[in-house]
Formats: structure tokens, C-alpha cells, sequence
């Protein structure tokens, strides 16, 4: 009889499992589908907002004074620190941005790239 309430817990508990994954699948579907391709970044440094860069400009800009600098790089619609004087180099390897609410940070040199603004991507998702 034992054995047979082990079944039936594990049936129900294989079952949880499965519609959470489904509703999980389905929530990053959505956030998928409905991500906005960022109009600008948003540079802060110290908590202050020092400049505002449209994304559809390409630009090379050094961030910060002697050993403490950032490169950004905005190329092709994205968002890129390719270059930091810090030295666990975060930064440099999360890659580019280009979507709405996406940032970069620089816990060292307190620096902050945020993609702000933009429109909804026009392609389908199903088509990506």
C-alpha cells in the first residue's frame, strides 16, 4: 500500500513541475516577443546621467580620466564597452545592448549604459 501513495506523490509532483515549466515557457515567450529595440543610451557615472547617445548614430567614446576608463562603442544599433581599465573586465565580456531596460555596469568606476526609448521590434516573433 505504501508504494502506491509513493506513486501518486510522485505523479503530482512530475505534473508541478511540468505546467510550471509550460508557464515558464510561456512567460519568456512573451517577454520575447514583446521586447522594444532601445531608441538611446542612457551613460551615468555616480549615480548622475552625463549623456545620452542614440543608438542609430555609431560613436567611439572614452569614458572616465586615467586608469579609470570605460571604452563605449554604439555600432550598428547596439551597445558595447569594448575596453575598461578595471580589473575584472565585467564589463568588456557581458557584450552588446540594443533593447529596451538592457545595461551595462561598471561597479568600479560606477559607471552605468542603459538602452532607454525605442518601439516595439516590427518583425513577428515566429518569424525570428
Amino acid at each position: 500500500m505504501g508504494s502506491v501513495n509513493w506513486l501518486k506523490t510522485h505523479r503530482n509532483d512530475v505534473l508541478l513541475i511540468a505546467i510550471l515549466l509550460i508557464l515558464g515557457g510561456a512567460l519568456a515567450l512573451f517577454l520575447y516577443a514583446t521586447r522594444q529595440t532601445g531608441g538611446y543610451v542612457s551613460v551615468q557615472v555616480g549615480g548622475e546621467t552625463v549623456m545620452e547617445l542614440p543608438l542609430g548614430e555609431d560613436a567611439q567614446i572614452v569614458l572616465g580620466e586615467g586608469g579609470h576608463t570605460n571604452t563605449l562603442v554604439i555600432k550598428d544599433g547596439t551597445a558595447q564597452i569594448i575596453e575598461a581599465g578595471c580589473p575584472d573586465q565585467i564589463c568588456v565580456n557581458q557584450g552588446a545592448v540594443r533593447y529596451a531596460g538592457e545595461s551595462i555596469v561598471c561597479l568600479p568606476h560606477k559607471l552605468v549604459v542603459t538602452v532607454e526609448g525605442g518601439q516595439a521590434d516590427d518583425v513577428d516573433a515566429t518569424a525570428k
